[in-house]
């Protein structure tokens, strides 16, 4: 719009751009604090329901299928299988990472629930559902209390898992 132009004081306003950031505070308990303590030992911890045997990854302190606690705790694998994937294609400020990038969930080997993290080491138009990853641990210095003490998951290079070891998770 031109500065010269008059504005309308009573016309609709239909878009605005503004910067927008969200803080909040996170009350892990007790079982998202033994999973956020166990990355910091670069093991991942889930816990196991006694009803229904699935095991949770971030593990939540009850299962939300049966509704009962879980407190069996399982020391999971690093690595598991992408059952689906995004290709990032967008820039967005404070960007760090080249586009394009995948992030896609990943099904550790013996749990039950995906969670979302970055693929690397791979090109994006190789990365397919089925694959075999492996997590990269961030250097000892970079550690923190939380996903980011895994730096990304990348191929392992063992052939891709079948469709019916993953369907019921995609």
């Amino acid at each position: 719009m031109a500065e010269t132009e008059a504005v309308d004081p009573n016309a609709p306003v239909t878009k605005i751009s503004t910067p927008i950031e969200l803080t909040y505070r996170f009350t892990a308990g007790r079982a998202a604090s033994r999973f956020i303590k166990g990355l910091l030992d670069k093991k991942i911890l889930g816990q196991r329901c006694p009803e229904c045997l699935k095991v949770y990854v971030p593990p939540r302190g009850s299962c939300a299928a049966c509704g009962v606690p879980t407190q069996e705790e399982v020391e999971l694998p690093p690595s598991g299988i992408v059952t689906t994937f995004c290709v990032v294609n967008v820039p967005f400020y404070g960007q760090k990472i080249k586009i394009p990038y995948v992030t896609g969930t990943i099904l550790l080997d013996g749990a039950d629930i995906g969670f979302m993290h970055l693929l690397q080491e791979v090109e994006a138009d190789e990365v397919r559902m089925g694959m075999r990853v492996e997590a990269i641990w961030q250097d000892e210095a970079d550690m923190v209390p939380g996903l980011e003490s895994i730096k990304y998951f990348r191929p392992t290079g063992e052939p891709d898992a079948p469709y019916d070891d993953y369907k019921e998770y995609v």
